[in-house]
């Protein structure tokens, strides 16, 4: 049977290459010496509804707790009504080259309406008080990723104690377990508290929490919300009371945490907290906890395992988490960006299952009234961000409710693109929440950007080329035909090259000086004409082949053909605006004229060898630290530049410790203790951008061809990565030693032709049906976009990239057979 799998024979990579010993397994934890001193040094876990941070303490722990619909506020959307006229006045003034003017007016009169958008909000504190704990000695706490585990350890008095926490993906609870190594050893106090509007009571033998979220911005708090805790004791007694539970001299002891909220859709509050709680509690409740945590254990490893990546294992690893951040940059410890690699997997599926919300700005974990910017949906690329890793590291279900939130934008959108910008379709700005707004939020500077809309309908077209699911993008065909029909009405033509440009609009959250004025309202942003050349681009083809709306796709290609060109400025750069206005020393955190190079595939070394060079003269003058959300996105960057050292040096600026304490507000990124992003403050979205940027080291797709090594940093001579996946349905499986690779492994899951590019030659033995590549990929899902050349400026010379040899193969698959190719 093997034979057959084979693709007809071995193909022998490289001359001179050694085979070598596999890497030892990555250690998939997180562990400390020591408990958790503030909220970015505990633990995070969560079932995508439901999210805990574990702290640890042993003498009194600590478990913050969240659920995905407590926000504040309810059912709005902030659309301003009187925009209309503002924005007309405004399209003639850019138009008119009056850029001070409309920077003026947009100040004045287009400041948010109503609200800039409802935060997401914390739900309670559990405490565990353990009397007399505090003197408690060779003390652990851990996070299994590889379980979706966190545990603590510790000895008092000859006893070794520990408590096992996880947050069930089946059952929708919160479960501790307290254990000893000697009976009747288990006594402690359990209560609750919040920072919300709250009530505290016993029923049933269950603690109950009922709360309400907040008024903000003149919405007031529509959603309410229960907790519900219950003790199950071995041995002992368990005493329930209006103040919390009390476990006396337990063998062991099992705690159920439920919560449950009136939220229904953004639209609907009128569901029943009450019930949802009592009822996810009670069918807890009646289960063992070792199969509970069975149960749970299957049902994340199901998405979990999909992917392994080991880069080798040194003494490195066996220090505490945070020592091993500390060290990053001093030492060699592969398997701490490996260990990060998958951190980032880890969070997607706790912060964003199917049928519930998208992973927010800090995913599901908040422990505040009003987060960090709200901790909203922010879509000129954090949220985007959060989804980068779902295809290529085989979590493609979980970017299920960024599509189910796109349905709703879809709807509500409507309002704002017709009582805001006179047009049909939808759109939004760069912020959202929970209720689907999708009128300006903040100041103009920030916020009059139109473009939310199609970067987050990207994503839509970006799932079908993984997946090739046609019923899918059959369902979904209406949001992105309406995400482009914004635009057919929206486009302007400037005067002088007739080009069709977004305006008003601003490059996000960058400005410019001009006559001593910064300027951030523009017409004509590179990122917003690469968007809707993408947009425009991905509609057409989903009509072609839903076979539908012609008519429609056929006025989508005679105004892609009018968009503003990219344009490469005077100092060999990517300009960022029409205008050849950029500053080579701007380190604005925001670098989104080059959205054409990642996630997009308009810059490319094969296709665009000027652009690809001018986005690397951009990125040079940017430089590296930032926040870190943006250093997650330089890492793909320099993926996508094929300068895997680079990237690994942004990787190194990133894995370095910031301390947890403080407000740690500002720029300067870094990670947390417990591994989470700082902007600083806490974002998600630089965790899901580096892994995002380590897959791409080692795997694109982008480009015609599955582009294998192209960015492998030196730092890694040796490793292996299972189950990452190619556009088109490939699952791929690789291996490699001294910087080659040794073997490869690709399931095709769609069939078709399989093009590879490789960096070092390969030798073909056997009657093998490999072939080098001729011409443009016939897979349907591998057709690459056309760019129209780049206006260069007259001050400079647009320069050619000098690449590394490659060698570029097709060979022909079946659906749902696997292909070797073997090392000598």
């Amino acid at each position: 049977m093997l034979q057959r799998l084979l693709l007809a024979g071995v193909l022998l990579l490289g001359q001179g290459v050694a085979v070598v010993a596999k890497p030892a397994p990555t250690p998939l934890r997180l562990w400390y010496d020591r408990p958790a001193a503030n909220w970015n040094e505990a633990l995070p876990l969560g079932n995508g509804r439901l999210g805990a941070m574990v702290f640890g303490a042993p003498e009194r722990e600590r478990l913050q707790l969240n659920e995905e619909t407590i926000w504040a506020g309810g059912p709005n959307n902030n659309v301003k009504p009187d925009a209309l006229p503002v924005v007309r006045q405004l399209r003639t003034q850019l138009l008119a080259g009056q850029l001070v003017e409309a920077q003026a007016l947009a100040q004045a009169q287009m400041q948010p309406a109503g609200n800039s958008g409802m935060p997401y909000q914390m739900a309670a504190n559990v405490y565990l008080s353990f009397p007399g704990h505090e003197r408690a000695t060779n003390y652990q706490r851990d996070l299994d990723i590889s379980r979706a585990l966190a545990s603590v350890s510790y000895q008092l008095g000859g006893v070794r104690y520990r408590r096992e926490v996880f947050n069930s993906l089946p059952d929708q609870v919160i479960i501790v377990r307290l254990t000893a190594s000697k009976p009747g050893q288990i006594s402690c106090q359990l209560g609750a508290e919040s920072l919300m509007q709250h009530t505290l009571r016993q029923e049933n033998n269950q603690l109950v929490l009922d709360g309400q979220g907040s008024e903000h911005e003149g919405q007031p708090g529509q959603i309410r919300f229960q907790l519900r805790g219950q003790a199950v004791a071995e041995g002992g007694t368990v005493q329930t009371t209006d103040t919390g539970i009390r476990i006396e001299n337990a063998n062991s002891a099992t705690l159920y945490l439920s919560i449950g909220t009136n939220f229904v859709n953004y639209h609907d509050v009128s569901g029943n907290a009450s019930a949802r709680a009592t009822a996810y509690l009670s069918q807890a409740v009646g289960k063992k906890y070792e199969a509970a945590r069975a149960a749970h254990t299957a049902a994340y490893q199901r998405y979990f395992n999909r992917v392994t990546l080991n880069l080798g294992v040194t003494p490195a690893a066996e220090l505490p988490t945070n020592q091993r951040l500390e060290n990053f940059a001093q030492g060699h410890d592969p398997a701490l960006a490996a260990l990060y690699f998958q951190y980032g997997r880890y969070l997607l599926i706790s912060s964003s299952q199917p049928g519930g919300q998208p992973a927010n700005l800090q995913g599901i974990w908040n422990d505040q009234l009003k987060g960090p910017w709200d901790s909203k949906y922010t879509v000129n690329i954090n949220t985007e961000m959060n989804y980068w890793p779902a295809e290529v590291t085989n979590l493609t279900e979980l970017h299920q409710p960024l599509f189910s939130m796109l349905k709703d934008l879809s709807v509500t959108g409507r309002q704002s693109a017709r009582q805001m910008y006179g047009a049909r379709g939808w759109m939004l700005h760069h912020n959202t929440d929970i209720w689907r707004i999708t009128g300006q939020v903040d100041p103009p500077q920030y916020g009059l950007w139109p473009t939310g809309g199609a970067w987050l309908s990207q994503h839509l077209w970006d799932h079908y080329q993984f997946t090739g699911d046609e019923q899918f993008l059959r369902e979904y065909y209406p949001v992105l035909k309406g995400a482009a029909t914004y635009f057919v009405d929206a486009l302007q033509p400037e005067p002088i090259h007739q080009w069709l440009v977004v305006a008003p609009s601003v490059s996000p959250e960058n400005t410019y000086l001009l006559d001593g004025k910064r300027i951030a309202i523009v017409a004509g942003t590179t990122m917003d004409n690469q968007l809707v050349a993408d947009l425009f681009a991905k509609t057409i083809r989903a009509a072609e082949l839903l076979r539908l709306d012609q008519p429609f796709a056929d006025t989508l290609r005679t105004l892609r053909a009018r968009l503003a060109p990219m344009q490469i400025g005077q100092y060999g750069q990517v300009q960022e605006w029409l205008q050849d206005v950029d500053d080579p020393t701007d380190k604005h955190r925001h670098i989104s004229h080059l959205y054409g190079l990642y996630p997009s595939g308009q810059i490319s070394p094969y296709r665009t060898p000027a652009l690809f060079e001018a986005a690397r003269t951009t990125l040079t003058q940017r430089g590296d630290v930032s926040t870190g959300w943006s250093m997650g996105w330089k890492v793909n960057f320099w993926a996508r530049m094929q300068d895997g050292n680079h990237a690994y040096q942004l990787l190194t600026e990133q894995l370095h410790l910031r301390d947890g304490a403080g407000g740690n507000s500002g720029e300067g990124g870094g990670t947390y203790p417990n591994l989470l992003d700082a902007h600083p403050p806490f974002q998600i979205d630089g965790n899901f951008g580096c892994t995002a940027g380590l897959a791409e080291l080692l795997v694109q797709s982008y480009d015609g061809t599955i582009d294998l090594l192209p960015a492998l940093p030196d730092a890694w001579p040796t490793g292996e990565v299972t189950g990452l996946v190619a556009r088109g349905g490939y699952v791929v499986d690789l291996a490699w030693a001294q910087g080659k690779l040794t073997r490869l492994r690709i399931t095709s899951c769609l069939g078709g032709n399989c093009r590879v590019r490789v960096h070092s030659p390969v030798r073909v033995a056997g009657p093998t049906r490999l072939r080098p590549a001729q011409g443009e990929n016939p897979n349907p899902f591998y057709q690459t976009p056309t760019v129209p050349p780049p206006l260069v400026s007259a001050k400079t010379v647009a320069k050619q990239p000098a690449l590394a040899a490659s060698f570029v193969y097709d060979f022909a698959t079946e659906t749902g057979r696997t292909y070797v190719v073997q090392a000598p």
